[in-house]
């Protein structure tokens, strides 16, 4: 194979680049650019012993000589405890016989770190860009008011975490502190039981002593990592719930007339070519699917990551009674579309009431398991659950008016098949609910050893 001049210019230019994506120009390295102040405090943060006052060509030569065990690879330093967290964090259990042995657990949690020292570098590289992300939204706030940061209304953590991260080398320079490793004065607004508490909520050991300067050392140590998990638990949750609403909104499609179809199209301004059949409004009902809960599972997702990095004072009990306050919510909900369809339908036939009796039914059964598989969820993951439940009750209600205006017409129909309408509903429904408790549980139960 030949090179041509014009190819070997590519392969230098492309290697240059990913080399100054962290190295920067001449081949200096990220820490290179820190303040004398910066590398003393990342020495000190990792128990590094150094000479005070040292000269910075040896401060710097500490780090490089540290940094790739520190931060690269941190966890062939670990002990097996924290190793096996990792692993039960990412979904994986310890090979049988190895929960103890620290050297091959620390094999083993090398198959699934993510971290090179390249990512590493580009982290460093901007450090505003991911050291919040596992704040609260009442620590984020806290912040922003402490530096004098505008923050738009209302302030949800999207606009939080967008005006610390634009202000954040300001309020850093009108303090006359360093940005690139930041000091105490960012976790000037944290009580040392918020930061006792941030290590408790991530499975974290608490750093011994308990003194501030321990716990705000301990703090920057962990915060990559934090951060990781944090998005690891994003990615997954985002997965699970597109699945599971997905299945939902089948399940819920099925178990509807084709007249029912054809309303919630009408109220949705959605048209409906004349002639249509069956699996042609099925599939234009799911080309439509997110109007079924008001809402996306993006958005869904989103209150998700949100939820899961503003549990602040282990707030797991609280979130999880309020989430099952919404899905007894839900669950009287649906017991009023079952007697709002009941009544509707006694007045065709007994046939068509016991349709709706058993369409109701299978909605209940599928909603108690969804609702035992999201009561496994941490905080986060149960924030998240109850603001779709509380979109899925609005479809419920919906789905329970359009039926009811439309059993009059269909109760003919109805009282010819209702017996097998009402068992191929039930058995869609159930398929359909059967998956995404599936997925929900599986994600819940990665979400909370995740967070």
């Amino acid at each position: 194979m030949k090179f041509t001049l014009s190819s070997a210019l590519v392969v230098t230019l492309a290697a240059q680049a990913t080399a100054n994506s962290w190295f920067g120009k001449a081949g200096a390295l990220i820490y290179d650019k820190w303040h004398e102040t910066e590398l003393e405090r990342w020495l000190s943060d990792h128990g590094i012993p150094h000479p005070s006052p040292s000269d910075r060509k040896s401060l710097q030569k500490s780090v490089s000589d540290n940094w790739n065990d520190k931060v690269v690879t941190p966890y062939n330093s670990w002990d097996a405890q924290s190793l096996q967290n990792y692993l039960t964090a990412k979904g994986y259990q310890a090979k049988k016989g190895t929960e103890k042995d620290a050297k091959s657990l620390a094999e083993q949690v090398k198959v699934y770190w993510t971290e090179t020292e390249d990512s590493a570098g580009q982290a460093y590289g901007s450090v505003k860009d991911w050291i919040f992300d596992s704040w609260s939204d009442s620590q984020l706030k806290a912040f922003a008011d402490k530096n004098g940061i505008p923050v738009p209304q209302p302030r949800q953590r999207d606009s939080l975490i967008k005006a610390v991260r634009e202000n954040y080398q300001s309020a850093a320079n009108k303090l006359g502190e360093t940005a690139a490793y930041p000091g105490d004065w960012l976790y000037a607004s944290w009580s040392d039981s918020d930061i006792k508490s941030w290590f408790d909520e991530r499975g974290y050991n608490v750093p011994q002593p308990t003194t501030r300067d321990s716990l705000i050392a301990g703090l920057r140590r962990q915060s990559r990592l934090a951060s990781q998990n944090a998005k690891g638990a994003y990615s997954q949750a985002s997965s699970s719930a597109a699945a599971a609403q997905s299945s939902l909104s089948d399940a819920l499609l099925d178990s509807w007339s084709d007249s029912q179809i054809k309303e919630w199209a009408d109220s949705n301004n959605i048209k409906v070519p004349q002639g249509s059949k069956r699996n042609e409004l099925l599939a234009l009902a799911r080309k439509h699917r997110a109007r079924l809960y008001g809402d996306s599972a993006s958005a869904t997702v989103e209150s998700a990551y949100g939820a899961a990095t503003t549990k602040a004072n282990n707030q797991y009990n609280a979130a999880t009674d309020g989430f099952a306050g919404a899905t007894n919510w839900l669950k009287a909900q649906i017991g009023l579309a079952a007697s709002s369809v009941s009544s509707a339908t006694d007045a065709a036939g007994s046939s068509a009431s016991s349709a709706s009796v058993r369409a109701a039914s299978s909605a209940s059964s599928a909603s108690k398991v969804a609702s035992s598989s999201a009561s496994s969820l941490t905080g986060s993951a149960a924030k998240a659950a109850s603001s779709s439940s509380s979109s899925i009750s609005k479809s419920a209600a919906s789905a329970s008016s359009a039926a009811a205006k439309s059993a009059d017409s269909a109760a003919s129909a109805a009282s010819k098949s209702a017996e097998s309408a009402a068992s191929a509903a039930s058995r869609s429904a159930g398929k359909g609910y059967k998956k995404a408790a599936a997925d929900a549980s599986a994600s819940a139960q990665k979400v909370k050893d995740e967070l």
